[in-house]
Order: C-alpha cells, then structure tokens, then sequence
C-alpha cells in the first residue's frame, strides 16, 4: 500500500511593524516544524507595516521552500489580515497565531493532536497571561465574560484569535464576506465541534503591543455589534425607566406641593445622557450596515510571495495589484 500523504497545516500570522521580533518568531516557528510529521505553510500577512518588518520577510522567503507571504497595501486591520491569510491558506487545516511569541509554537502540536481525535476547531485557552498590566487582564477578562453573557453565540471566555480549524470550517469562513470581522466570534458561530487546548500566554519578549486601549475598544464594539442586539434594546428600557422615574417625580410634586427643582435638574441630565448613549449604540449599528453596503474590497493586496501559482489567489478577493513573486 502507498504510504499515506501526511496533512498539510496552514499557520496565518498577521503581522504589524514587528521588525524587533519577526526574525525570531520565524526561526521559532521553523524549529517547531522541522519537529513535526505533518507538512507545512507558514503565510505571514504584512498590514501595511511602515518599518523593515517586509523586507526581513522578503529576505527570509528566499530561504525558506515553506513560506508565503500577502503584503497588504496599507494598513487594513488584524482581523482583515486573518482573513486574507485564511482565504489563501491551502491547508487541511488552518492555525492563526500573532506573531509576538505570546501564544507558544509547541500548543500547535496539541492543537493537532485534538483536531485528529475529531475536534473541527481546536482554540487555545489562556489559563495564565504573564507580562500583562493588571488594567489590560481585568479589562480583558470582563469583555470576554461580557460577551459571552450578552450574546447567543457560545464564545468561549478567556480566548483569542489562536485556534486550528478543520477545513470545512474554513471552506465556511470564506464564504462570510463581513467588514468588520470579529473573526474568533464567526468561528464560535458556525458550530460544528469545537474544543479548548488551555496553555499559558507568555510575555512579549521584544517589540511594543499592537493592540493599545484604542484598538481594544474597538474590537470589543465590533464583537458586541457584530453578535448581540442588545445595546438597541437598551434604548427602551432607559426610555421605560426614566418615564417611570419621571412620572413619580411628577406625583410627587403634586402630593407635597413643592417644585423639586434639583431632582429635575438630575433628571434632565440623565436623561441628556441616556439619549445620547442610545444614539451612539445606534449609530455603531448603523454605520457597520453603511460600511457593508457600499461592498469595496475588505482589503488591497499589493504583493504575494512563495505561493506556488497564481491560480491560488481566492476568487473572494477582488483587488491584487501585483503578481506574486
């Protein structure tokens, strides 16, 4: 009998300005493979990094077979970067790690191990985060817990973007043409079945952080909009309580024949206030529809490098602006 082919394993790193630690992670990632049975792809997706990140990767490609590389034309966003990086991904099945060396190489093998006891999704669980400000794990465990109260999809608590998926979960993945990907809530969504690998993130050992209290903000709205409708309902029920506190004040007012000015005044503010939260959780809404429908690509390739043939450009991406290389 023919030896059987082993699987091919794709790992999608998007990567941001990381010329301090990208020669590091790649030597790291290469190490671990060169370890392991399966064959492999590594697709680094450049967004748009404005220092020597791509010409380190450039360099790097002439030396090894394994790597592909997606450069964006600008800088798009982490969750665009996965999603171009999982679209081009060919593999049996898909990893998507950052490239920081947080989320350790070695989880991929018990990632591996789960998928081919038949897990379809495989994420790691974060059950220690070291080198992190005490501001940036409460904030984050309190989103995490947040969402997942709010929202009728099962997002699992305590995880990131670093998960294998099958690739019939991925063939499903590419076919959802959103914006504003939150990328670890589209795969909760989709189902099929899904297990955790826990393990301990580790500190960031060169470089700074990409995602700073801004982005984070960000990316917690686009879960809460992208899953949950509940910040709409939210408007009624400020609206049903502050007619009912209104309408108390009134009989009040009336029964002690006195003109609570100061209650009014508070009233009025909170009121000024609530209106204006309401309008904000709609216009997030709001402007996600806009974005969706003005349909422009979710993303501009300006160059590919290491991919066997151009024939392995997704049909779901539009715009390249060069030939790989």
């Amino acid at each position: 009998m023919p030896e059987a082919i082993p699987p091919l394993i794709s790992i999608v790193m998007p990567v941001y300005n990381e010329e301090a630690l990208i020669m590091k992670t790649l030597r790291t990632v290469q190490g671990f493979i060169n370890q392991r049975p399966e064959r492999y792809e590594v697709i680094f997706v450049d967004d748009g990094s404005s220092d020597t990140t791509i010409d380190k990767l450039k360099k790097a490609s002439a030396f090894y077979p394994d790597m592909r590389l997606i450069r964006f034309s600008r800088n798009f966003g982490h969750q665009l970067a996965i999603t171009a990086g999982i679209r081009y991904a060919t593999g049996d099945a898909v990893v998507v790690m950052d490239a920081d060396l947080q989320d350790p190489p070695a989880v991929i093998g018990d990632m591996i191990n789960a998928w081919q006891r038949g897990a379809d999704v495989v994420y790691g669980q974060r059950s220690q985060r070291d080198g992190e400000s005490w501001f940036k794990k409460t904030s984050a465990s309190a989103f995490y817990r947040l969402l997942h109260a709010i929202t009728n999809v099962d997002i699992p608590v305590d995880t990131g973007d670093f998960r294998l998926m099958d690739r019939k979960v991925v063939n499903v993945l590419d076919q959802m043409n959103e914006d504003e990907p939150f990328v670890r809530g589209m795969v909760s969504w989709i189902g099929f079945n899904q297990q955790a690998v826990t393990y301990e993130r580790q500190p960031r050992t060169d470089g700074e952080s990409k995602y700073p209290l801004r982005k984070m903000i960000r990316l917690a709205m686009d879960g809460v909009t992208s899953f949950s409708n509940l910040p709409l309902k939210l408007a009624t029920w400020f609206g049903t309580t502050l007619f009912i506190a209104a309408l108390v004040d009134v009989i009040s007012a009336i029964w002690f024949g006195f003109t609570p000015t100061i209650i009014t005044l508070c009233a009025l503010l909170i009121i000024g206030g609530m209106i204006l939260t309401s309008i904000g959780f709609l216009g997030q809404y709001l402007g996600r529809i806009f974005n969706q429908s003005r349909e422009r690509p979710l993303y501009i390739v300006a160059e590919t490098r290491g991919f066997p043939t151009l024939a392995q450009q997704p049909a779901s991406q539009p715009v390249s602006l060069s030939h790989q290389q």
